[in-house]
């Protein structure tokens, strides 16, 4: 279920009671170990981290109105999902951070394309989300967001 809120601090007291500590401390870790460039949005129904148009003009190919998002952090019905483009876009760094995971020895991974999700609060290995989140730069993050527009199974560019 998407969130109406309209700023982050709404968004954040909105939440229920049982999930705001474990939201505000992933936000907290986020927020201290993203690249200096990425900015904390509102998007999608939950908070975002994007590069804004300042940095990236041409925004997001889906919509050029919105900025070129990263990363999201949501509270949904069953789980807290933190979304991360760079382990969908980056093999390596999938392959990365699959591996720690594994090591850190929280529980199964629970994980999609890009989202990876964790139902129980006291498995969330706020260490390894702070170390992922450092690993791509904003400039790094464009240059992987234009690879892959370009790098289509057909070789079309993306529009």
């Amino acid at each position: 279920m998407q969130s109406k809120a309209t700023t982050v601090d709404q968004y954040l007291a909105e939440l229920p009671y049982e999930r705001q500590e474990a939201m505000d401390k992933l936000r907290k870790v986020i927020l201290k170990n993203l690249p200096k460039g990425f900015k904390e949005v509102m998007g999608y129904g939950m908070l975002g981290y994007s590069v804004p148009h300042s940095i990236y003009p041409a925004g997001y190919h889906c919509n050029p109105e919105q900025p070129l998002p990263f990363a999201c952090l949501a509270s949904q019905k069953n789980a807290i999902s933190f979304y991360h483009m760079g382990v969908y876009a980056d093999p390596k760094l999938f392959k990365w951070f699959t591996d720690e995971y594994a090591k850190a020895g929280v529980g199964k991974l629970d994980m999609g394309k890009s989202c990876i999700r964790f139902k129980k609060m006291e498995n969330i290995p706020f260490k390894l989300i702070g170390e992922l989140c450092s690993k791509i730069t904003v400039e790094k993050w464009i240059e992987i967001y234009e690879k892959n527009l370009t790098g289509s199974r057909t070789g079309r560019k993306i529009k």
